[in-house]
Order: C-alpha cells, then structure tokens, then sequence
C-alpha cells in the first residue's frame, strides 16, 4: 500500500503543479522584432491596410537617425516625423485574456494606433508608458500597430502648449523614434497590474526589506502588488510569494490570509517573512533574487509575476552614506542618460550596457549619476546586475520651474519612482540639476514618501546645501561638507581630452590645451592630452578625498567626474562631441580610467596595493620628458632597464613625478612603499617593437550573437609587434570587409564625420574598435582586417537563430545575463581610519559682525561670517568646549577657489600656524604646531590677493564659477569672510 502511495505522490503532484502552473495566463513577450520604418509622414500611414512593405524592416529599439550618433553635434541631430509600423498575432493560447503593450520609452513624442484606431499619445519623451489593448485585438487574425513619432526640439504638449524643460540640445542627445524595448503583456482578468503609472494609472508590484541584521545575514522581505480584478464576480485571493537565489533555489515561501477582491475593485495585497542566510546587494555584487507573486484562487494558480531585485540596507546621516552598515564614500561619473554610442545611440543590447556599465565598476566607480533624465530600463537593470549604485532624476534642465513644466517634472518623477522602485542599485532620486525650492522638494519628497516609502532611497537635488527637506545634496565644480546630510559634488571635473592624444612627445603630438577658443574664449581645459587630462582628475579627486569620512565631524561624502564615456553632447573641446570620459566612446580607457581605479580602490581609504604608469615607453631616441605614476603607497621608485632613479616627487596625494627622464628602449619599472619601506606594488611598461600584424579580439554577448537584427558584436582591432605588444604609437589606416548575415556599424576615429560607419579607419594609439549588427536570419560571418605593411587579420563568428513567432518573441533581450559578483559581499570591518578629530566650537567673537561669528561654524556653506573690510578687525576668535590639544585649522574661506589670504593662527594667544592659504575647490587645511589651549583665534596679517590667471573662477563661456559668499568686504584690504571653520585634535 505504501508503494503505491508513493507511486501516485510521485506521478501526481507533479500533474497538480503542472496544473496550477498553466492555470496562469500571465506571459510577457519581446515586442521588439519585425517592425516596419519610414522617416517621414504619409497620409493614411495609421490605416490597417496601408501599404508598407517597401519600408526599412528593423528590429527595436532603433532611432531612425542612429546613423548620425556621432557623426554630427547634438544641436545638428536630425528631427521630423517618422512612422513605425508592425504586423502580429496573438498567439491562440492568449486569446480571451487581457493584453498589454509597454513601451520602456520613445523620443520625443508618438501618437499610437491599433487597427487603425486611435490608442493614445505619450509626450514628454522620458519614461515607459503602456496601453490596455484588450478591447481591439482581433482574435486569430494579424493585428498592425501603427506610430507617428515627433521628435522636434521644440515639441510642445498638445493639452498645455507647453515645451518639456529636459528637451535640451545642450545635454540630451536626440535620438528620435521608438529607440527603447518594447514588451507585450497577456494576462487573466484578475491580474497583477504593470508599474505603467501615467497611462494606465496603475503602480505594479513593490519589493523592499525591513529589520535588516546584516551580521546575521537577514532581514523581513515584503512583497505587494496592485491587483485588479475585471472579471464580473467576486473571488477569494491568497497572495503568495516564493524568493529564489541566483541558484534558482526556493529560499522562501510565505503568504498573506485569504482576501475576496469585488468585482470591478483594485485593491493592493502583501505578504511579509524574515528570511535568514541573505546575500545582500552592495557594490561590485549585484546579487539579485527572483520574488515570485501569485494569486491563487481555490488552490489554483490565476496571476503569476516575477520580479528580479535584490536587498540592501541604506542609511543617510552624520553626512555619511552608508550602504549595509558600512560607510560609502561615493566615487563616479555623471554620465549623459543617453550612454551613447557611435552609429547606435543609445538602443544597444542589454549585454553591452552590461559592459559599459561594468567598466565603471572596474575602475572602482561606485556610483553613477544619470544627467536631467531618468534612464532607459535597460540601463537601470543593468547597474543591478553589476553592483554599480545609480542617482536617478526624472526630467529637467538647469533650473527651477513652476506652473506646467514643474507639473511635468512631477509627474516624470512620479513615474520614475514607481517603475524603478524594485531596482536596488537605485540609492538617490534626484529631483534637479540646480537647486528647487524648498516647497517644490517637498512636494517632490511626498510622492517619495507615498510610492516608495521602503526603499532606502534618499530624494534630493543639486545644491540643496541650506534645506532640510533635502536627503542629501551637494554642488558642481567645488567641494561640500557636512555633518548632517551627505553632500557629494555632482560633477567635479568637466575637462576634455582626445584619447588619441597621448602627450606632446609622442604622434600626433599634441600641446596640452592646443586648440580652437571656445565662444571666443581660451579653451585649453578643454583641449588636453592625456598625461595633463589624468593629472587634473588626480589633482581634483584628492582634494575630495583629502576630506574623506574618518577627517573631522563635517566631511565630504565624495562626487563624480563628468563623464565616463565619450559622448554626443554638449561640447567645449575641438571636436564636435564631448571628449570628457575617461573612456572614449568605443570604451577603450583612457589613463584617467586607471587614475581612478587606483584612487578609487577602496570603500573609503585606498587601497595602498594601487600603481599605474601614465603614458607608454615607445618614443623617438633623445626624448627627454616627466614620467608621472599613479600609486596608493606613500612612496614610488622608478627603474628604467633596471637602474633605479631614486624617488620620485609626491604631490597631491597620489601623483609621482620623476622630472626630465631620458627615453631609453626596454623597461620602464615603477614600484610603490609604504613609509616604512615594505613593496606595496609595482607595474612596468616594455617598448614594443616594430609594427608587424594587425589583431582582431571579439567581445559579444555572453549568451551568444543573436541573429535578432539588434544584438551587436565588439570588434577590437590591435596593431602589434612581432611578440604580439600593442604599438602605442601606431596610427595605421585599416581596411575591413565584412561577409554574412550581418550590418556593419563601424567605429569612432579622428576625422572627416569622425569615420562614422567608414569601412576604412585609423587605429589611434594603435588600438580601435568596430560595431558590427546582426541581421534576422542566422549564419556564418567573417571579417577580414588589412593595413598596408601589416599582416591581415581575420575573425569568424556566428549568430544563433531567435524565434520569432508572427511578430513576437519568447526570448527577451536580456535572457541569461549574469550578475557581476567580483567584489564579493560588503566587509563587515569599519571602511576608514579615523585620522583627526573635530573640537567642538561653543562661541565666537570676532573684530567686527560679532553677532555673525557663529554663521562660520553653523554647518551651512551658503553662510559666513565676514568683516568690515578693514584689517586690524581681520580677525576672529572661537573658544572651545574644552581644552585641546590643536594641531589643524580647516577653512573654507570666502574666494576659495580665486584668493590668497596671509593668516596667522594662535592657540591661546600663542602663534601655531603662520602663512598663506592656498586656492582651491573648497577647502584649506593648515597644519598647526601642536598646542593646547581653549581659544583659537584666525587672523589676516596683510591684505589678501588675487591668484595669478583668476581666470580659474570662470567658465568658458563667461559664467563666474561659485567662489563662495558674494561679499563687497572681501575686495578691500583688510577683508576676511570664513563660511566654515572647523578645529582640530589627534583622534
């Protein structure tokens, strides 16, 4: 009896599951292929029988003006109407059923018809939308969609006449068409709804954790979701939830009690458990979990939804981050939401945002702040998958708005937040790129509060320095701190570079900051080469560091450089596109790119294992130049061929430079030390030899080409020496042809059209990359690579078939990427030393505007306590909470970035510091003499002055740089204005 028992267990329940599995009609198809393309407008396009088969056949997302990405300036991006059309057919199996459309977003604006009929419009050309078309399919026969599409700079609202802010020909690059991912959702008439908030006024599903232990490896994971039911009777529901790891294991499953949903109701259920043994999301480990939602009914299965995400525990204080209880000094990029590529755009394949996005984390970005708009989705899931924390804004420009367009950008951000609230990598929504009011932070704060309240998301904006409504802030171009909220600058470095221009001693041989004026205005910030475009990103990233967490009570939480990657924006340099990355926009690196992983390879304090020669060794006989090293160590020797040239000169925290070095062929050897004299690291550059062969190395999608007509190959084309050493210097001309199922796309050179989608193209530094585009049907394809002198290279790949079924797929884009989990779980020790001690302040005087004093030490960058212009009341005196032992004075000083001021300092009346502040983005630390005492008194001894070429302060396009507090005393003689003053003891 028992046998047979076991018998029918073991061939039943799998029956039962089988069964309550295919009771759920929920699907979610790839509505990207088989689309149909004219750019143009045509009457009777939106008609059912319209005839369209002359039109170009694409695959989503395609801009219909890709080909110029690149190849023309933003503000030249061709705009008009274009049509897209596309024939399908529900499958049988989901006739009867609710059937959606989502599309991850258009630019700028689409009206959409289905069958000929008029669906709707989306206009602000930022966010995903969707429409129910349950009502207008046509069971069993082809259904065509048809969408007219403007993406006209100055596009306005239908209903308001009102123009959108983040429109921009400055910042976002115009892409127009259907240029994202497209889905198809089928589901029961009892269903889980989609995050589609502004067009079908529903808000999905809502995963968080609660009650983290993060030693203990747990936490309660929640899981909600907006449930509708549109069938005509009641129905009992029992909301349950299944957790999966990245194994696929069931980790967990719990449920909440049964609740009966009326007919025609909406209603939201949720179902809460601690889970133990969790792998947390952090930086560098995007592990992501599988949350399955169901809806049963009788023991039956009716709505299934899974929904990737992943938990981390968040903290914003003491004006720190802190990311699963450790403390997070942000280091990234502000990177154009465009993230943009040559001869593409934006509408690559989720492997390759994979790739791009990964490459921040590998020079130790941990965070990337998306400029003005929300990015695609694709983007976003991709950051979760590579541990790479994201500031996400909605929609704007350079400044507050009220009336329509701020009601715009509230209704964006409004969207973003519910259609991105389940991504972990998200850590900041930003609400603008200048400072919003306080009532308008507020409001942008209650929609926060009402649809992601469980995040651990903190909502803020540029500047925000002096409004406590704000989660954080921090300006551009200059440093913040604070001992409240963190503040980390939004973009602290926005020079450019040629990634072709090594140095002035080597091919094309290019003088830092030779070039053109910008508006008339010098321009060589923006015209550097290499060696000078790394050494600017060591010199402004230790200032931040320099105040790193572990520095004193008011620290700065850190910043990000504009940008990582090359892009189609707004320009100052000599080409038509930005060349602020520290990548170029094929993503080959710059040196700046190793400058900052390792600057960058810690939490907090470096790494002291870091060490990067700038530059190569393969230069003309008689060359004599400065070697510049990039280490963590306290100390760096340089050895050429083996002799060692001593030490070299330490500036800026981790800048090494070894002055007037004689090229000689071989081996250039750079070594790092503690103070103490242990080898912390050590890295060589070897002189290639003669130029002998081209090499071919293709990157693809780890899962395989796919022959969908838009996944893309990486094709990266080397020239190299007879031991297979890249030559540095090499600028060959190379020649490709292409045979098979595919479309070339090509590369990026210095050029006539910057060689966009030329078949013949310079390496530069002897090195380039080429985009190559599968067709829809799947083969064999070979590219050959040729330069005059050079041995050819030849590479063979194949794509794989994808199944397309009556204009639909079951295979997304994304299927089978993996996380990236190379930095493994967040440490549990602390992330920092704590190397001085802030002594609190309890009172001040001072020679004049005593009753100001205290603006200096109030935690407020936007206040100051300055004098009256006259010298013998330069001077300002703080009495301490209790006797101390001083040994440094932190200043932020009113003209930080433009004047010096001569200062004594005395603790106690005794002189502990004497000599001249120095210009910088923020902050100047004099190191004082030891001494203990309770007062401490700053005072100017002779007239400040104006730094030599004061030109630094201002922009090139006349725009004065912040340079502190406004203040007419400051231009007298004897003028002294501190905004913040902070006094410090050995921890």
């Amino acid at each position: 009896m028992k046998h047979i028992y076991l018998f029918l267990m073991a061939v039943l329940l799998p029956l039962i599951a089988s069964a309550q599995q295919s009771s759920n009609p929920r699907k979610t198809y790839n509505f990207n292929p088989d689309w149909k393309l004219y750019v143009g407008d045509l009457p009777g396009t939106e008609k059912t029988d319209f005839d369209d088969k002359t039109w170009k056949s694409i695959t989503l997302p395609h801009a219909w003006n890709e080909d110029e990405a690149f190849k023309k300036s933003i503000e030249d991006l061709s705009t008009g109407i274009s049509w897209y059309r596309k024939h399908f057919t529900i499958p049988a199996t989901d006739q009867n059923s609710k059937v959606f459309l989502e599309f991850e977003g258009i630019r700028q604006a689409g009206e959409f018809y289905l069958n000929g009929k008029f669906i709707g419009r989306h206009e602000n050309g930022v966010m995903a939308f969707g429409f129910d078309i349950s009502s207008l399919i046509i069971p069993n026969k082809e259904n065509v969609i048809a969408v007219k599409i403007d993406n006209a700079w100055n596009y306005k609202e239908k209903a308001t006449n009102s123009g959108y802010q983040w429109n921009d020909k400055n910042f976002n690059a115009n892409y127009g068409g259907i240029s994202k991912n497209v889905r198809l959702h089928v589901t029961g008439n009892i269903y889980q709804t989609l995050p589609l908030f502004s067009t079908l006024k529903t808000t999905g599903n809502y995963c968080y954790a609660k009650d983290f232990n993060i030693k203990g490896k747990s936490a309660v994971i929640v899981s909600e979701s907006q449930v509708k039911n549109e069938s005509t009777t009641d129905r009992k529901l029992i909301y349950e939830v299944e957790l999966k790891d990245l194994d696929g294991q069931v980790v967990k499953t719990f449920k909440s009690a049964e609740t009966t949903i009326k007919a025609g109701d909406t209603i939201t259920l949720k179902a809460e458990a601690l889970v133990n043994e969790l792998n947390f999301w952090s930086w560098g480990y995007g592990y992501l979990y599988t949350v399955t939602s169901r809806l049963k009914s009788a023991d039956k299965i009716i709505d299934e939804l899974s929904t990737k995400t992943g938990f981390r525990k968040t903290e914003f204080k003491n004006g720190m981050v802190y990311l699963n209880d450790r403390v997070l000094m942000m280091k990234g990029y502000a990177q154009r939401s465009s993230n943009e590529w040559p001869a593409i755009g934006l509408s690559v394949p989720p492997w390759l945002s994979d790739y791009s996005n990964q490459l921040m984390v590998e020079s130790n970005a941990n965070l990337v702040r998306w400029m003005h708009i929300t990015p695609w989705k694709q983007d976003i899931e991709s950051c979760d998958r590579v541990g790479l924390i994201q500031a996400m804004p909605a929609g704007d420009s350079e400044k507050d708005v009220t009336g329509t367009r701020w009601d715009q950008r509230k209704a964006v951000m409004t969207d973003a937040i519910i259609y991105n609230r389940n991504n972990p990598s998200i850590v900041f929504y930003e609400c603008g790129n200048e400072s919003i009011s306080a009532a308008h932070m507020q409001e942008m704060k209650d929609i926060r509060n009402l649809y992601d309240p469980n995040g651990g998301r903190a909502i803020g904006s540029r500047e925000m320095l002096d409004i406590p409504e704000a989660e954080y802030g921090g300006e551009m171009l200059y440093i913040n701190k604070s001992a409240t909220k963190p503040v980390w600058s939004m973009e602290y470095s926005r020079d450019e570079a040629l990634r072709k221009y090594w140095d002035e001693y080597s091919p094309p041989f290019h003088v830092n900051g030779a070039g053109p004026k910008y508006k008339d205005a010098d321009a060589s910030d923006y015209n550097r080469n290499q060696d000078s475009f790394a050494i600017e990103d060591i010199i402004r990233w230790n200032e931040y560091y320099e105040e790193r967490p572990g520095t004193g009570t008011r620290v700065s939480a850190g910043g990000v450089n504009i940008i990582f990657s090359d892009s189609n924006t707004h320009h100052r340099g000599e080409e038509n596109y930005r060349r602020s990355g520290e990548v170029d926009a094929m993503r080959i690196p710059k040196d700046a790119f190793f400058a900052h992983k390792v600057m960058w390879d810690g939490w907090v304090d470096a790494k002291k294992t870091g060490i990067h020669i700038i530059g190569h060794w393969n230069y003309k006989s008689g060359v004599k130049k400065n070697i510049y090293v990039v280490a963590s160590g306290d100390k760096t020797a340089l050895f050429v061929n083996n002799k060692s040239l001593g030490f070299g000169e330490k500036s800026n925290g981790f800048l090494f430079t070894f002055k007037n070095i004689n090229y000689q062929p071989g081996t250039i050897k750079a070594v790092s030390y503690s103070s103490a004299g242990k080898k912390l690291a050590e890295t060589q550059l070897t002189t290639a030899g003669k130029a002998l062969a081209l090499k071919l190395t293709a990157m693809k999608n780890p899962s395989g080409f796919k022959a969908d007509g838009a996944d893309v190959i990486l094709v990266q084309v080397e020239v190299i020496d007879e031991n297979g050493n890249r030559c540095p210097t090499a600028s060959n001309m190379v020649s490709f042809n292409l045979d098979g199922p595919a479309e070339w796309r090509g590369g990026l050179a210095q050029g006539p059209d910057n060689y966009i989608l030329a078949k013949n193209l310079p390496v530069e530094n002897g090195i380039n990359r080429v985009l190559i585009r599968s067709a829809t049907a799947a083969g064999k394809i070979n590219l050959t690579a040729t330069a005059e002198g050079l041995k050819p290279a030849n590479l063979s790949f194949e794509t794989t078939a994808v199944k397309i079924v009556n204009g639909i797929s079951a295979q997304l884009p994304s299927n089978g990427l993996k996380p990236n989990l190379s930095k493994g779980p967040t440490p549990l020790d602390p992330s920092y030393t704590v190397s001085r001690k802030s002594i609190k302040i309890i009172a001040a005087e001072a020679g004049a505007n005593s009753d100001k004093a205290s603006l200096s030490f109030d935690d407020n960058e936007l206040s100051d306590w300055v004098n009256d212009g006259k010298l013998n009341t330069a001077w300002i005196r703080y009495t301490l909470a209790k006797e101390s032992i001083v040994t440094a004075v932190s200043l932020k000083l009113n003209g930080f970035r433009t004047k010096i001021y001569p200062l004594k300092i005395l603790v106690d009346g005794k002189v502990v510091f004497e000599g001249n502040s120095k210009p910088s983005l923020g902050y100047f630390t004099a190191k004082c003499k030891a001494t203990k005492g309770k007062t401490v008194t700053i005072q100017l001894v002779e007239a400040g002055k104006e730094k030599e070429n004061s030109n630094i302060g201002v922009e090139v396009n006349g725009k004065k740089l912040d340079d502190g507090v406004e203040r007419a005393e400051t231009k007298l003689k004897g003028g002294l204005s501190i905004i913040e003053a902070e006094i410090y003891e050995q921890p």
